[in-house]
């Protein structure tokens, strides 16, 4: 029995867009579903709480930075990921690939893995398949990925096959490497870059893995969005329609919208804690940069139809007030709204396949909220 399992729910009659559900041994997820972002077991500027408040049910940390501090025997000996950060709820870890992809010069690719250097302190690491496998099942989250090779954009045809082929390699040894399989799940990820055929390519030869759910790595890069959209438009009836599907690193409304469209039902992505760091929040009327002049008298709430924590008790001239101040609250109260928000969004969009009026939700939405 696979720890994690899905089950489709209901399917739009004019889209490809999908309701499910996700079963985890932390609870229930229904999908599709945004997972924030705790790269270092905590989601900035948030206390378990509000994130639970904020309707989350699945959060994503990162192998890679929980690997270099405090160290995967240091969350074991803890009890667990769930127990050292106090939360109950799901976890999926990021294998490294896509962190360790980013390191540019500082690392180096091989078959058997990455070599690279700390951008802490600058030390000397090795990360294999086995080894990412090993921090994740010490870590003891629910869903653990694959390690893999995430190729930039742009990249030529040789390379990427090259990159994607050693992907599917590593996710053998993976598979072979996970040891906790009653508690944990392993994912796979489609790689290929911009080119349809490696896609698919790629897909079939994760596909015989047979594991619990694959996601889509090397989107998100670096591309237009266009572009992006066009490879999922070739790539996702590639992956098995009774397995969850998983966009990496995706997580902008319009992102969102689109890859839910085409048959996504997993999400993550750092945007709405770190553009609230910066003054920016998503709301119903589109983005409002907390910081503009306009806002300094403007007694009214940030978004007038949402009913999260900071829209409830605070002004826009409050925000700016703590923004232009340089006050933690800011980042504080801003991310709480930025969560709910997206939170909230996929609740709706939710509510709209099980009605079958996606589309109608969709251009909504569209209206409302403006350009991107």
């Amino acid at each position: 029995m696979n720890a994690v399992t899905f089950e489709l729910k209901k399917e739009c009659s004019r889209t490809k867009a999908r309701r499910g559900q996700l079963k985890t041994p932390h609870g229930v997820i229904e999908t599709p579903v945004f997972m924030p972002v705790g790269t270092a077991a905590t989601i900035k500027a948030m206390r378990p709480e509000e994130v639970k408040e904020s309707g989350a049910c699945i959060i994503l940390s990162n192998t890679y930075h929980l690997y270099l501090r405090p160290g995967h025997e240091i969350v074991r000996e803890a009890g667990g990921l769930h127990k050292f950060m106090n939360w109950d709820r799901a976890i999926l870890t990021d294998s490294g690939g896509y962190q360790v992809f980013s390191l540019g010069d500082l690392r180096k690719i091989t078959e058997e893995g990455v070599t690279f250097r700390s951008h802490i302190d600058g030390s000397t690491h090795i990360f294999t398949p086995e080894k990412s496998i090993e921090v994740q099942n010490a870590l003891g989250s629910d869903i653990i990925m694959a390690f893999d090779e995430c190729a930039p954009y742009p990249a030529d045809k040789a390379y990427v096959k090259q990159s994607m082929e050693r992907t599917a390699r590593w996710l053998a040894r993976c598979k072979k490497a996970h040891r906790n399989t009653e508690e944990q799940s392993l994912f796979g990820i489609m790689q290929g870059g911009m080119y349809p055929d490696l896609r698919r390519q790629s897909a079939e030869e994760i596909v015989e893995m047979d594991l619990p759910g694959y996601a889509v790595g090397g989107l998100s890069v670096g591309e237009p969005k266009e572009l992006m959209y066009e490879v999922m438009d070739h790539c996702l009836d590639c992956l098995p329609n009774n397995k969850p599907r998983y966009l990496m690193g995706v997580g902008s409304p319009d992102c969102l919208l689109e890859g839910v469209e085409r048959g996504i039902d997993m999400f993550d992505c750092v945007l709405p804690t770190r553009i609230a760091r910066n003054g920016m929040a998503m709301t119903s009327h589109g983005r409002v940069s907390i910081k503009n002049a306009k806002y300094e008298r403007d007694f009214n709430a940030l978004d007038p139809e949402c009913s999260c924590y900071t829209c409830r008790n605070y002004s826009r001239a409050y925000l700016r007030h703590l923004f232009k101040a340089n006050e933690i609250l800011s980042s504080m109260l801003l991310s709480n709204h930025n969560l709910h928000f997206l939170v909230n969004m996929m609740g709706k969009i939710r509510n709209a396949i099980e009605e079958d009026r996606f589309l109608e939700y969709k251009k909504e939405f569209y209206l409302k909220y403006g350009k991107f």
